[in-house]
C-alpha cells in the first residue's frame, strides 16, 4: 500500500472523512450489507488509519489458509458474506484456520443474533459493544460499534458506551438490558431485580436468556480474538458514519 508523506494531503483527505461523518447521513438496517465505494476508499486510506512507514499488522497470529483449500461449506459462507457485505470481515479469515470451529461459531452466532424475540438487532449489538469494552476486545468493539451505528441509526451511542457506559445516553430499557449483560460479563451475582427490570420494559424470560447468552458468547469471542491477535477490517471504522451512495 502506497503511503503519503505530505501532511497537507493527509489533513485534507482526513477532513473529507470527518465532514462526511458529521453530516449525519446513515444507512438503514438493510444497508449493513453494502456501503459506497467512496466509503471503502476513505476508510482504507493509509492517511487515516496508517502512519507513514507503518505496515499493516497480520489479521491473526495463526496462519490464514488459502480459501480454495477450505471445505466447500466454509468457502460458501465466506463467499456469501463477502458478496453481501462488500468485504470479508477478518473474523472469518481467522476462524478458517480451524474449519470445525468456524462452523460452530457461525452457527451459534446466527442463532443468537437472528433470534426473533423482543430484542432488536441494535439491542444485541449494544450488548456486544458494552461487554467487549469491559473485555478490552478491539476487534469486537470496532466491528460491532459499526453494526450498532447501522441498526440503531445512532452515530454516537456506541462510542459513549465504550468511553463510559455509566454516562452514556441510555434510556431505562437499554440500561436494564446492559445491567444484566454486564453482570454476566463480569461474573457478578444475577438477581431477581435484573429480571423484574427487564419485565418492566416488556422483555420476558426468553429475552433475558438471550441477553445473557449474547454476553456469554461474546466473552468467548473476545478471548478468541485476544488469543489470535485479530485485527478489525479498516472498512469498519467509517461504516455507518458516511453518506450512502445514491444510485
Amino acid at each position: 500500500m502506497a503511503l503519503l508523506s505530505s501532511r497537507s494531503r493527509m489533513f485534507s483527505r482526513t477532513t473529507v472523512a470527518i465532514a462526511a461523518a458529521r453530516r449525519g447521513l446513515f444507512y438503514g438496517n438493510d444497508e449493513c450489507t453494502r456501503f459506497s465505494n467512496r466509503a471503502r476508499q476513505i476508510c482504507t486510506s493509509s492517511t487515516i488509519l496508517q502512519a507513514d512507514g507503518e505496515s499493516s499488522p497480520p489479521v491473526s497470529r495463526f496462519p490464514i489458509p488459502d480459501r480454495k483449500t477450505l471445505p466447500d461449506d466454509v468457502q460458501q459462507v465466506m463467499d456469501e458474506v463477502e458478496e453481501k457485505s462488500g468485504f470479508l470481515p477478518n473474523v472469518f479469515k481467522m476462524l478458517s484456520y480451524h474449519p470445525d470451529s468456524f462452523r460452530s461459531f457461525v452457527n451459534y452466532y446466527n442463532v443468537l443474533m437472528e433470534n426473533s424475540g423482543n430484542l432488536t438487532k441494535a439491542d444485541k449489538e449494544m450488548i456486544v459493544v458494552a461487554t467487549s469494552s469491559v473485555n478490552n476486545c478491539m476487534y469486537c468493539i470496532i466491528a460491532h460499534s459499526a453494526l450498532h451505528r447501522i441498526y440503531s441509526k445512532n452515530p454516537t451511542l456506541a462510542d459513549q458506551i465504550v468511553a463510559n457506559v455509566d454516562m452514556a445516553a441510555l434510556d431505562s430499557r437499554q440500561r436494564a438490558i446492559l445491567d444484566l449483560a454486564l453482570a454476566v460479563c463480569k461474573n457478578e451475582p444475577i438477581t431477581d431485580e435484573h429480571f423484574t427490570n427487564l419485565e418492566a420494559h416488556g422483555l420476558d424470560q426468553e429475552d433475558a436468556f438471550m441477553v445473557g447468552s449474547v454476553a456469554a458468547f461474546f466473552a468467548m469471542s473476545n478471548r478468541l480474538a485476544h488469543l489470535t491477535s485479530s485485527r478489525p477490517n479498516k472498512e469498519f471504522y467509517l461504516l455507518g458514519r458516511i453518506p450512502r451512495e445514491k444510485k
